[in-house]
């Protein structure tokens, strides 16, 4: 399923599933090649290994597979899919079957662009990786729920409105929730940045 634009994968993908919901076995098979790497990318930034995404993958496709029947027509594939994987990953933390709910030092690329590129002096790849961390670690300060709508926001592409159906709340409480995870973030990487200053004043 080519992907020339979000809407369009999204439209193309939604077709799929409604074909598959119908009865067109085949069809799973694009469901599947459109949502394996979207949720592999989901589960790794949440500080599992290969062998944890790769279960909780299958185990999300196997259960949009199994309830094919009671999807919506015409609706939107993605928050549902999000949602299952969402409620598989907090019930194996709870269970005990993953160490920690947070990733270390996995910030994606939109987390206040904190990344160096690779040409960038040592002294500011240096820089950057401080600012990385502390990032991460006030990301896993925050409530779990701004931390939540900020992952699926800023990280995993969702709209809001998307975030908000996956979270079972509102679009205006996914706004707040990630608007106030940004503001702690920036807030942070704000004293560091003036700390440093200071730190390289005579």
């Amino acid at each position: 399923m080519a992907r020339a634009s979000d809407s369009a994968w999204r439209t193309a993908l939604s077709a799929a599933m409604d074909r598959h919901a119908d009865g067109d076995a085949a069809a799973f098979a694009e469901v599947y090649d459109a949502l394996a790497p979207r949720l592999k990318g989901y589960f790794g930034r949440r500080g599992l290994d290969a062998s944890g995404v790769d279960d909780l993958v299958q185990q999300t496709l196997l259960q949009m597979h199994c309830a094919r029947q009671s999807f919506v027509r015409g609706a939107d594939v993605v928050p549902w899919a999000f949602a299952i994987a969402r409620r598989l990953h907090v019930d194996g933390y709870r269970r005990g079957h993953f160490e920690r709910l947070e990733p270390a030092g996995a910030l994606g690329e939109s987390a206040l662009d904190a990344r160096p590129s690779a040409e960038a002096p040592p002294d500011e790849v240096a820089s950057a990786q401080e600012l990385a961390q502390l990032a991460e670690a006030e990301l896993g300060r925050l409530p779990p729920l701004q931390r939540e709508a900020w992952r699926l926001v800023r990280e995993d592409g969702l709209s809001v409105e998307q975030a908000a159906a996956v979270l079972g709340t509102t679009a205006t409480a996914v706004k707040l929730r990630a608007h106030r995870a940004y503001s702690a973030m920036r807030a942070a990487l704000g004293l560091l940045r003036s700390s440093s200053s200071k730190g390289d004043s005579p």
